[in-house]
């Protein structure tokens, strides 16, 4: 049902689902308790019956930690990327790290991309 909703709605609500994640994540951690997490659906509309957000959240909490990040429920929700795709990223991320150091600091990030 959870996917359907969001299937509806698309790539709009997961953005706008990130952007709140990151807002409500106080600490930077990049973390969401069960009740922010709640409350960050609710205000996206995605409020469901709690026996169908309880079996959501066991599928997101597999470590058991009482808590999600943004990174678990993206691929709970799409599931991994394709084999197509991870290889465009792999390429893009050699040409940001052109100087093959394995990170690719914000400088450089912005001698390659231009948002505007």
């Amino acid at each position: 049902v959870f996917r359907e909703t969001l299937s509806k709605r698309g790539v709009q609500v997961i953005t706008g689902l990130g952007k709140h994640f990151r807002q409500i994540d106080k600490n930077r951690n990049g973390l969401l308790s069960q009740a922010a997490f709640k409350d960050a659906l609710k205000v996206f509309h995605l409020e469901m019956a709690e026996g169908d957000f309880e079996s959501l959240w066991l599928i997101l909490d597999d470590s058991k930690s009482d808590e999600v990040n943004y990174g678990e429920f993206t691929r709970a929700i799409f599931g991994e990327m394709n084999e197509y795709r991870k290889t465009f990223v792999r390429k893009a991320y050699m040409k940001l790290d052109f100087n093959k150091t394995g990170s690719v600091p914000m400088v450089d990030v912005r001698k390659c991309y231009c948002a505007k």
